[in-house]
């Protein structure tokens, strides 16, 4: 099947992309969804749940897709890794998908404890799908969100550049996942108050959408009333690109030039949130 799917070129790259967004948001929103509707877990048990979705759709995808699962990793990846410009409107489409159809599996399969929290469709479940400045309740403003967007998403490619560079310490090709799934993690638990650490263009508006569609008239805009949905996807671009540069000018280059490189190539090994 991998041989099959690599042999699709783009398409296969782009089905396993479109796969492994959705497993990443299928254990994502699902997991919100279970703690603000049904009270069931904490804000510890998001974090872990974000992360184990991460690494299960590393694992997926990674093989013949890389497994970027988010558009601002993927136009880092082609600012400083040399991937190819064409494929970036590609994979950012396929993720979108992705994730636009896991939030409607969600939705739907969580509609009657849904409509019991929230017979409105209101900002008060609004976040199992998307995020808000200040998770909805936080007295954090747009702008406020945007600047954590640009850090929290730089400090998430400068980790998966370290993690994934072969002349570096980079763990065995089969634990990458896993260690990127622990960073997804602790940037939840270190970063998720003021704009719900979304960190990934495709996580946020592709559930947005789906959310929209379904109910909530509220979903492009924040508890204020201003249009937020834009937040989510320009400001992780920011940060990514802030984070790969940080990498390349101040780690990359300052690497043994004769480190050496394992057999896996760099591809297989370039997953994020």
């Amino acid at each position: 099947m991998v041989r099959s799917l690599k042999a699709r070129g783009l398409a296969g790259e782009m089905a396993a992309e479109f796969v492994g967004t959705m497993i990443l948001i299928l254990f994502g929103c699902g997991v919100v969804a279970q703690v603000v509707a049904a009270g069931i877990g904490d804000h510890d048990s998001i974090a872990w749940a974000w992360g184990l979705g991460v690494t299960l759709g590393v694992y997926v995808a990674s093989r013949i897709s890389g497994a970027h699962l988010n558009p601002a990793v993927t136009i880092a990846l082609a600012v400083f890794k040399g991937f190819e410009w064409r494929k970036v409107a590609p994979y950012a489409l396929a993720q979108t998908a992705g994730a636009f159809l896991a939030a409607m599996l969600v939705r739907w399969n969580y509609t009657e404890v849904l409509n019991a929290k929230d017979p409105g469709l209101t900002i008060k479940t609004q976040g199992v799908f998307s995020t808000l400045p200040g998770n909805g309740t936080l007295p954090v403003g747009d702008w406020a969100a945007f600047r954590d967007q640009i850090i929290g998403t730089a400090i998430l490619v400068l980790v998966i550049f370290a993690i994934t560079d072969l002349r570096n310490t980079a763990p065995a090709a089969n634990l990458a996942p896993v260690v990127v799934g622990f960073l997804v993690v602790a940037i939840g638990m270190a970063w998720g108050t003021n704009a719900g650490y979304a960190i990934n263009p495709a996580r946020d508006f592709g559930p947005r959408l789906a959310s929209w569609l379904t109910g909530y008239d509220t979903a492009f805009t924040d508890q204020y009333g201003f249009p937020y949905w834009w937040i989510p996807i320009v400001a992780p671009v920011i940060g990514a690109v802030i984070g790969g540069a940080i990498y390349k000018y101040l780690i990359e280059r300052n690497l043994p030039a004769d480190a050496p490189l394992d057999s896996m190539p760099a591809k297989d090994l370039e997953p994020a949130k």
